[in-house]
């Protein structure tokens, strides 16, 4: 994960889109809706009438119905709902449900580390290390490096630095309105996150894993005068893992876009209030 096309910043063969919200080495090109002049968010919607209102309520009273009793129990089992009881009291968790596994608490560095050595820590290990390569740490070389030490196996780690370095050149970083270092003109706040969605094994081995992590990436610059406000993104990340030195390593990983759900009736947030959010909210760590 490094810039690569621009509407992220995966990380395909040095990896991913340039503005993908993991890593790459090519840019590509984003068009924002036309609105009205000097708004760079675009036009806004018109609001829902009160009909649509009332289906959209009514919806997600039932969502919620069918939650609540998915979680109460309340099916046969099946390989997407609830296991029936077998006489401890306990019941299985759906493939999307937490399992109740503590979190790991180890870290390499501000990375988590000492995943279990299972499905579940090979998911987990992959959803850290999405929004690690996600992170704003990923357009400073120092900060860049010790990720990608920290999240791949050292001779993937080793090919991946020059190709990186060359990719978040300094033009590269002056288009994302960084200076050479990587670093927000002052009074402005530089975002970039990876908000994973959900993960799926694609194979496990063992001692080696393939999985996908679908996410939602946030990208742009949030400050007075941006013509770069941040934005949303849908991709798919999908990293190739090896146990070794006792914990899950990347060997090699690839992206594409979406799934992308339909863009909400929300209107978009000023400035100041991303760059609050921003400072106020922190992240987590992921684990199944």
């Amino acid at each position: 994960m490094s810039p690569g096309d621009e509407d992220g910043y995966g990380n395909d063969a040095g990896r991913g889109d340039a503005y993908s919200t993991i890593g790459g080495t090519r840019q590509t090109r984003t068009r924002l809706p036309d609105g009205p002049a000097g708004d760079a968010y675009g036009p806004r919607r018109p609001p829902r009438s009160s009909r649509s209102l009332i289906t959209v309520i009514g919806v997600v009273v039932l969502l919620l119905g069918a939650i609540a009793f998915a979680n109460m129990g309340g099916g046969d089992s099946g390989n997407g709902g609830t296991s029936k009881n077998n006489g401890n009291n306990k019941t299985g968790a759906a493939p999307t449900a937490a399992t109740g596994t503590k979190p790991v608490t180890g870290k390499n560095g501000t990375i988590p580390s000492g995943f279990a050595h299972d499905e579940q820590g090979a998911e987990s290990a992959a959803s850290n290390f999405a929004v690690a390569l996600g992170s704003v740490g990923m357009f400073k070389r120092a900060d860049r490096h010790a990720i990608v030490d920290s999240v791949y196996t050292s001779d993937a780690g080793r090919k991946l630095k020059g190709p990186q370095d060359a990719a978040y050149s300094a033009d590269f970083l002056d288009r994302l309105g960084l200076d050479a270092d990587g670093n927000a003109p002052q009074g402005s706040i530089f975002v970039s996150r990876t908000v994973p969605v959900g993960t799926k094994v694609e194979s496990f081995g063992g001692d080696t894993a393939k999985v996908s992590v679908w996410y939602m990436g946030l990208i742009g610059m949030s400050g007075p005068g941006s013509t770069d406000p941040v934005r949303t993104s849908w991709k798919t990340w999908t990293v190739e893992l090896t146990w070794a030195d006792n914990d899950w390593k990347a060997v090699s990983d690839s992206q594409k876009d979406g799934p992308a759900p339909v863009p909400g009736d929300v209107a978009a947030s000023s400035s100041d209030e991303i760059s609050k959010a921003v400072e106020e909210y922190g992240g987590f760590t992921y684990a199944r």
